[in-house]
């Protein structure tokens, strides 16, 4: 039998260590890579969380603790003097396997000898991944809308009326409207933010009449024998004043002056009371109206001066409101026409 020359046993020997070696080598390969495999790649950071050298299951616990909880925890939405909680876990969902598999996705698409050149060089491409997350626009407008509906009012304006025989102001108040969409963007930017405490966007609508618009108004209080004047809600001037006998009361009711006289004259309405007394009445010292009125949109009725100061205080009048010559021509500069006039009781 022919053996084979030493040159060759030689060779087949180093073929075969070679073979063992690769075959070894490759063993060593693949077992390495299995294990690194799921060990996050050096330089790895997953929205500000650096997972280098985590298992998944580590970094998704690290990912749940550190951005998960935060994002979903309720957030506090103010406006004026209430407060909304928003749940923020039913309205965003975080994508932590989709996170992990981005920052595993340079490995896993590497070759065989390149995984296994950079674990040997400690050369691996860590990447940086953003949070992926997801807002419910339906369910988030659904909520901005249950809260509109407790926010909005519309605008009041300032009013006066009697309340215990006094002119009580009842105050002006600005609207306030939710923009549906608006809002909904912007709360929905605060949970994608981790933004946990922030004012509800709302616009607000102003009133016509405010507290300064309210301007002068007369109040008179029969049982009194009083005239108030009033301006911007508060009494200013407060005077004496004579009323119409029960015969001839002064009118109850809301009124207005719809004309001032200056030195006015007096025409006699026919009434029986005034059958004897002239037909007119010039300007002057005799003049039943002084030298001032003010008529009121009630039939005949003024108020006005008088010279029977005597009177002042008492049920005297035909059913006007009588005042002292130098009350009245005070009065006459405080108002104008179309001044409200209340009387009462």
């Amino acid at each position: 039998m022919h053996r084979a020359s030493l040159r060759t046993r030689i060779l087949a020997g180093f073929a075969a260590f070679f073979l063992l070696a690769i075959s070894a080598g490759t063993a060593w390969a693949v077992a390495t890579d299995h294990q690194s495999r799921e060990i996050m790649p050096g330089g790895t950071v997953i929205q500000s969380i650096d997972v280098s050298g985590m298992t998944r299951a580590e970094a998704a616990r690290a990912i749940e603790r550190q951005i998960v909880t935060p994002l979903t925890a309720p957030v506090s939405i103010i406006h004026e003097s209430q407060e909304f909680e928003l749940p923020a876990a039913e309205m965003i969902s975080v994508d932590v396997d989709g996170m992990i598999a981005e920052a595993f996705a340079p490995k896993a698409n590497a070759t065989l000898p390149l995984r296994v050149y950079h674990d040997v060089a400690d050369t691996e491409p860590g990447v940086t991944v953003t949070a992926r997350l997801t807002v419910d626009p339906e369910r988030l407008t659904g909520w901005v809308r249950q809260v509109a509906a407790q926010v909005e009012r519309p605008a009041a304006d300032a009013t006066m009326s009697v309340t215990n025989r006094e002119l009580e102001t009842l105050p002006s108040r600005r609207g306030v409207v939710v923009d549906i969409e608006k809002t909904t963007d912007a709360l929905a930017e605060a949970l994608e933010l981790g933004v946990k405490r922030l004012d509800l966007p709302v616009d607000y609508i102003d009133p016509e009449v405010t507290e300064d618009d309210l301007g002068t108004v007369i109040l008179v209080r029969r049982m009194d024998r009083k005239l108030f004047l009033y301006e911007r809600g508060s009494i200013a001037k407060e005077y004496s004043v004579a009323i119409g006998t029960p015969g001839h009361p002064t009118p109850r009711g809301e009124w207005e002056i719809t004309l001032k006289r200056y030195m006015p004259s007096w025409g006699n309405p026919g009434s029986a009371w005034a059958a004897d007394m002239p037909a007119y009445i010039p300007p002057g010292p005799g003049n039943p109206l002084g030298t001032r009125a003010l008529n009121l949109n009630a039939p005949g009725i003024r108020i006005h001066g008088t010279s029977a100061d005597y009177s002042i205080g008492t049920a005297a009048s035909h059913g006007c409101v009588r005042m002292h010559r130098w009350d009245i021509e005070e009065l006459y500069e405080l108002v104008d026409v179309g001044t409200p006039v209340i009387i009462i009781d």
